[in-house]
């Protein structure tokens, strides 16, 4: 990560906190009194593929000491009325923006992967985490809204994680590699654009 790009997470998270700070509030209370605690979903992430993270979240599906895995159709079920909407418009995302301050995020980048599917494609994510992971990207512009399709077909875990593997692992990691190649301050503020656009227009 360049010094400019650096600057430019902090200056935007900082920025993001600030107006975010309220409405953050507001929707932890309602978090709370809905569906109880825990408030926040803390997952294991990879920020290079021997280094990991804890990458924050609000919770928006009830508590599965046993869950593991991408989030398919087999745990659709689990998906609070609260999460659904959360989900719908990326506020359970808002907690990242710590992520992004320490440093463990960028604005823009690739998804942070699980580790299981950066230990089995070594060589692939090697060449995808040469960036930061991001809060959005290329892959989320032009492929999460098909992802999330595909994986709410799927009936079971096994099933998931086949059609992840398969399916959207090597789209994914292809549309990170144009990003990583055409990367620039001026093509993260693009794409931090198109995401805010596209999230405004599902309301």
């Amino acid at each position: 990560m360049t010094p400019g790009k650096r600057l430019f997470d902090l200056v935007l998270a900082l920025m993001a906190a600030f107006l975010l700070a309220v409405p953050a509030l507001i929707i932890a209370i309602w978090i709370l009194i809905r569906s109880g605690r825990p408030v926040f979903y803390r997952a294991e992430r990879m920020k290079t593929p021997d280094q990991p993270f804890r990458l924050w979240k609000f919770r928006t599906m009830t508590v599965d000491r046993a869950d593991t895995g991408v989030s398919g159709g087999d745990k659709s079920a689990r998906i609070t009325r609260e999460g659904r909407i959360l989900r719908r418009y990326r506020l359970d995302e808002i907690p990242q923006i710590w992520n992004i301050l320490k440093g463990d995020m960028s604005i823009v980048g690739p998804r942070p992967p699980l580790r299981q599917y950066t230990e089995a494609f070594p060589d692939l994510y090697r060449e995808v985490l040469q960036c930061r992971p991001g809060l959005t990207g290329l892959a989320t512009l032009h492929f999460h809204r098909h992802e999330a399709w595909l994986l709410a077909q799927c009936r079971d875990a096994s099933e998931t994680d086949e059609v992840y593997r398969r399916r959207c692992v090597p789209r994914k990691a292809h549309l990170d590699l144009i990003y990583r190649t055409k990367r620039s301050l001026c093509y993260d503020i693009v794409i931090l654009g198109r995401t805010i656009g596209q999230v405004l227009r599902r309301k």
